[in-house]
């Protein structure tokens, strides 16, 4: 990985936009095949190579009776993989699997091309796709947390052919003890800044709580069309694409609820299936806007075949995040791409969908493109964001209209009596509106 001026160069080394690639998922014959297939796993892959342009020449599944120490796959597949290589004259083979280092430079050699895994693909894409600091920071962690075990072929000083965002330039074999420590150095630099974010981030979310406006999260697989909701909800104009990882940074707009309260909503990165440990750890302080938000949305795209095994994939993540989708009030599934579905199946997917929420909020069934169901789920939104209001009694001087006009926007104001020295205001409010009202008049409220 060259550096310039002591920090790692992002610019130099990454694979030209239009190389070569071949795409490969290798199978284990003797596993069961779990819920997503082994060609859709395969088009996932091969889905992930074209978001960063390469053209892929070829896609095939690899049969494995048994796995490799060494390369993963056995000598035969390897031999056919080299022939296709030369044949199509392929710059680089991308194997749906997580190689060791050892494999990754092993297949390099026995196939004459680069060689990256599942992890790298993944981490390639989110090199490229990060605008802001915050998500440039977090990706390189990811990088160099992954880079450090494969420093024989992707960190170098003597040969500065790679960047520090990519996995598809020339190999170097030198200074690699020198080289561990200068990423162990850069790691505990990149925690520390991104220690600065997480505060940053903490005092925004203070900032938002005195403001005060309920934030509403979307989280879903990747390309399930949650920018596509985003901008039809907000009115924004987020990139929204049929590609995989089309958002990486988090965006947040205004929203506007039916009974004319606000929210705020927050468009998130997608999740896809073996999400790279390193990346959900460095990108922790994006996520942690997920765990703080008063209401999760989680965007599914019902007419994709592995719905319910991307639903699954997604809920693991959340886990990981301390959130059990299935039992937490705060997540609302919104069943997206209904119109691409017959009325009887959207109808069939939904009652699915009710009868294993269980007690949490139904799902709401919406097409982002077209907009059908956008007003339910706004209506869903406002009554789950309302749900705990607790009813109290405040009383306000006559010039406290400031105070007056903030319960009408945050609450809903059910009566209203003046004794000749104050007003009497009785309102419905969220239990942390109600803390945010004391705060702003220093006393407490009293329940109606």
């Amino acid at each position: 990985m060259s550096e310039v001026n002591g920090q790692p160069d992002h610019d130099k080394g990454s694979a030209p936009a239009s190389a070569r690639a071949i795409v490969i998922h290798p199978v284990l014959t003797a596993a069961p095949s779990g819920r997503r297939s082994a060609e859709a796993r395969l088009d996932e892959a091969v889905g992930l190579a074209l978001a960063i342009d390469l053209e892929v020449v070829a896609s095939r599944l690899v049969r494995v009776s048994r796995m490799q120490p060494a390369t993963l796959i056995g000598g035969g597949a390897i031999e056919a993989l080299k022939e296709e290589v030369e044949a199509s004259s392929a710059e680089l083979l991308v194997v749906d699997a997580a190689l060791t280092p050892v494999q990754q430079r092993n297949l390099e050699r026995r196939c004459d091309c680069k060689v990256i895994d599942r992890t790298g693909l993944i981490l390639e894409i989110f090199g490229r796709r990060a605008r802001t600091k915050e998500g440039q920071l977090q990706v390189e962690l990811a990088h160099l947390s992954y880079q450090r075990s494969r420093l024989v072929r992707s960190w170098t000083h003597l040969e500065r052919q790679r960047g520090g965002a990519g996995f598809m330039g020339g190999p170097g074999e030198s200074q690699i003890e020198l080289d561990r420590r200068l990423i162990d150095e850069r790691i505990v630099r990149l925690k520390q800044d991104l220690d600065d974010v997480r505060r940053t981030r903490s005092l925004h979310r203070g900032a938002r709580a005195r403001v005060p406006y309920p934030v509403v999260a979307l989280v879903g697989y990747t390309n399930a069309g949650k920018s596509t909701l985003f901008n039809r909800l907000t009115r924004a104009a987020v990139r929204a694409q049929d590609l995989l990882f089309a958002t990486l940074d988090p965006t947040m707009r205004s929203l506007d609820l039916p009974g004319g309260t606000k929210a705020i909503l927050s468009d998130t990165v997608g999740f896809i299936s073996d999400l790279p440990t390193a990346l959900v750890a460095a990108f922790r302080a994006t996520l942690e806007e997920v765990q703080s938000a008063d209401l999760i949305l989680h965007v599914r795209d019902v007419a994709h075949p592995d719905s319910e095994a991307q639903r699954d994939d997604v809920h693991a993540v959340l886990a990981e995040l301390g959130i059990e989708a299935d039992r937490d009030r705060r997540v609302v599934e919104v069943l997206n791409k209904t119109d691409l579905l017959s009325a009887e199946d959207a109808a069939d997917i939904r009652a699915a969908a009710v009868g294993r929420n269980g007690a949490t909020t139904a799902p709401v069934g919406v097409s982002a493109l077209t907009g059908e169901g956008c007003d339910a789920l706004l209506a869903t939104i406002e009554t789950a964001l309302t749900a705990n209001r607790q009813t109290v009694e405040v009383a306000l001087s006559f010039a406290d209209g400031k105070t007056m006009a903030w319960l009408h926007r945050h609450g809903t104001v059910t009566g209203q009596t003046d004794d000749g020295e104050e007003t009497r205001v009785t309102v419905a409010l969220d239990p942390a509106d109600i803390a945010r009202l004391e705060r702003m008049i220093d006393r407490p409220v009293m329940p109606a």
